[in-house]
């Protein structure tokens, strides 16, 4: 009976063990490098918010921060990579509006975009803006949708995918005119593109745009979101210019695996939280078009649930399809 205890009492000692490892290696936590993985290519918004955290995050951590590009399929590849990576916060995602709350409408994608995560904080969020190339003579939204018109099919723009794409595609839906996408990796390459007259127009991300809107080698028509940005208040919005209810807006964000463990999340989230109030920080992010965010944990999986019903039921509403 004495031999029978013991063996129990071994075996309760185990589990016990085994229980309390993971709660051990979190307290341990950094013990090694950290990869940010950004879904697009270098030099786009995600990219830039990426290595301006970087330091940040090294500092707060007290360990190597590695940004990995990881572009393709409208963001869903790299969110995916991560919604299947190892949930011990070495693999974080630097998470944007459209792969998170709007590809699973629109696409076919193996994860899902708030389930399969656990949201750290919200860095900010953006407007997008449509511009024209210099040589297409339209100056307003109006302008724009007269041209179409005219010419059906014949006006192209680019985009990276995602919240890019699906702002054109919103565009269409609400003014009734057929204009054509062209993709690119990334939204830098987009921009460049209509910069160069490979196509006529193109719907960016603010940061994409503002360096190509000051030089004069695309002309800004109007901003997506609902309410002009400080930066350039010169600028309207699509919903002011003859076609109310557009609104479009991205975001950034930073994400873990779901099932990280919540010690290593909160001090992940208190090292940007207090990035984020440093005004230094806060005015370079606004001079790329991206307004500071922040925000719990649980704040943030609030705002990304209701943006992922938002999305979920214009698509269903509108029946809008997306190529991929």
């Amino acid at each position: 009976m004495n031999q029978i205890v013991r063996r129990l009492a071994a075996m309760a000692a185990c589990v016990l063990l085994i229980a309390c490892l993971p709660a051990a290696q979190a307290a341990d936590w950094p013990v090694k490098p950290i990869r940010i993985i950004v879904p697009f290519a270098p030099g786009g918004i995600a990219d830039i918010l990426a290595r301006m955290l970087s330091p940040i995050l090294q500092d707060g951590l007290g360990q190597s921060i590695i940004v990995e590009n990881k572009p393709g399929a409208s963001g869903s590849l790299a969110t995916e990579y991560v919604a299947r990576a190892e949930p011990d916060g070495y693999t974080l995602l630097l998470g944007l509006a459209a792969p998170q709350t709007l590809n699973q409408y629109i696409y076919k994608v193996p994860y899902d975009g708030v389930k399969d995560f656990a949201p750290i904080t919200l860095l900010n969020t953006n407007p997008l803006v449509l511009m024209a190339n210099p040589s297409l003579p339209v100056h307003t939204v109006q302008d724009l949708i007269a041209l179409a018109r005219q010419k059906p099919g014949q006006i192209f723009f680019s985009d990276a995918g995602g919240l890019t794409q699906f702002s054109g595609e919103i565009f269409k839906y609400m003014t009734g005119v057929n204009i054509a996408h062209v993709r690119y990796r990334g939204g830098a390459p987009a921009v460049t593109a209509a910069a160069a007259g490979e196509v006529q127009i193109t719907f960016a991300n603010y940061s994409d745009a503002l360096a190509w809107m000051k030089a004069g080698k695309l002309r800004p028509i109007a901003l997506t979101s609902t309410q002009r940005f400080p930066q350039s208040p010169e600028i309207p919005t699509i919903a002011e210019s003859g076609v109310p209810g557009f609104d479009v807006q991205g975001w950034s964000a930073l994400l873990a695996p779901a099932g990280t463990p919540p010690v290593v999340v909160d001090r992940i989230y208190k090292v940007l939280a207090a990035g984020l109030k440093d005004p230094a920080l806060r005015e370079k992010m606004m001079n790329i078009g991206a307004e500071p965010g922040g925000g719990t944990p649980a704040e943030f999986k609030a705002f990304m649930e209701k943006e992922s019903e938002k999305w979920r039921s214009f698509v269903e509403r509108t029946g809008i399809k997306v190529e991929q």
